[in-house]
């Protein structure tokens, strides 16, 4: 499966939940989310290589009652293995990590990743204490453990072998506009802005 078939599988599955909250790194998880469906509480990054399963850590301890959901890539998620170590550590049973694991970095010219030479983020994340988990290969196995990961308590983290897909359409390079969208959408405005105190 493509990345964004993987990706609408998973817009497909979570759509039953209301408007839950969706982080995607940068490039093109971003680009195939917004594809897949742009809706007010997909929260895409720019600028952020490593960043995602981060901000999913950070938003999933501020907002026990959310359950929040991490589309990362392989090449990013290598960049920052301190995050899943966090995220075992500190264990939110909110947290949904899917990595898309295409074993390259497609946004920056198809270089291989060090999955593609044996590394198994699955096994890494059992090794700090991030599980369950789970290894998926097929559309029929993501929405299986997506079933799971929806209703079983995490953190939650699925490695989807997935194919590289054509670049999609990116959405508006506007961060702020991302950001206060994202916050309104989730019920927590900031000050300074529309609904928010001054």
């Amino acid at each position: 499966m493509t990345r964004l078939d993987a990706t609408r599988r998973v817009v497909a599955a979570l759509e039953r939940l209301g408007n839950v909250p969706i982080v995607a790194s940068l490039g093109h998880p971003t680009y195939d989310l917004y594809t897949a469906s742009d809706r007010s509480a997909n929260f895409y990054t720019w600028g952020s290589m490593g960043l995602a399963s981060s901000i999913g850590l950070g938003l999933a301890m501020a907002r026990p009652d959310l359950r929040v959901f991490v589309l990362d890539g392989d090449g990013s998620l290598l960049m920052n293995l301190g995050s899943l170590a966090t995220i075992g550590w500190t264990r939110p049973q909110n947290l949904v990590v899917i990595v898309w694991d295409n074993q390259e970095y497609g946004t920056t010219g198809g270089q291989q990743t060090a999955t593609a030479h044996g590394t198994d983020l699955e096994a890494a994340a059992k090794a700090v204490g991030a599980a369950p988990t789970a290894t998926v290969k097929s559309p029929d196995a993501l929405d299986a453990a997506l079933a799971r990961a929806i209703v079983e308590p995490g953190p939650w983290v699925i490695v989807a072998k997935v194919s590289e897909s054509t670049p999609s359409a990116k959405p508006p390079l506007d961060c702020v506009a991302i950001k206060q969208r994202f916050m309104a959408a989730i019920g927590q405005t900031e000050p300074g802005t529309i609904g928010g105190s001054q």
